[in-house]
């Protein structure tokens, strides 16, 4: 026996908001209110999809659960230039001992940023 992830949740004040942000972080569909009657949204168009659940209260404390993203099609830097410009903001930079960069999104969820896959392919 074993379970299926479903959908990966993240806890918001806005979920259209949140969502085209991810969508755009991505490149995958949003589609709000996936469930018709809830205030949700979600993103992609397969499973696991990225969930976003509205929610009274905000967010205290640092995730136990995050996203690591790779860029696809440009370096680290540039894709960290893009993700600002989308409303992310640098969290804690540790390309110097890691090569990651700590991000959060709009609502502050934290997320990390590894180099490119020409990025670890070229070190």
């Amino acid at each position: 026996m074993s379970s299926t992830i479903y959908n990966i949740t993240f806890d918001c004040a806005d979920p259209p908001a949140l969502a085209r942000f991810w969508g755009q972080v991505t490149g995958l569909p949003v589609i709000e209110e996936p469930q018709p009657g809830y205030p949700e949204s979600a993103v992609g168009d397969s499973r696991p999809r990225l969930y976003f659940a509205k929610v009274p209260e905000g967010k205290t404390v640092k995730n136990r659960v995050h996203l690591d993203i790779m860029p696809s099609d440009r370096t680290q830097d540039e894709e960290i230039a893009r993700l600002i410009r989308l409303g992310a903001a640098i969290v804690s930079d540790r390309r110097p001992d890691v090569g990651w960069v700590i991000m959060a999104d709009p609502e502050g969820n934290e997320f990390c940023v590894e180099m490119s896959r020409a990025e670890l392919d070229a070190g």
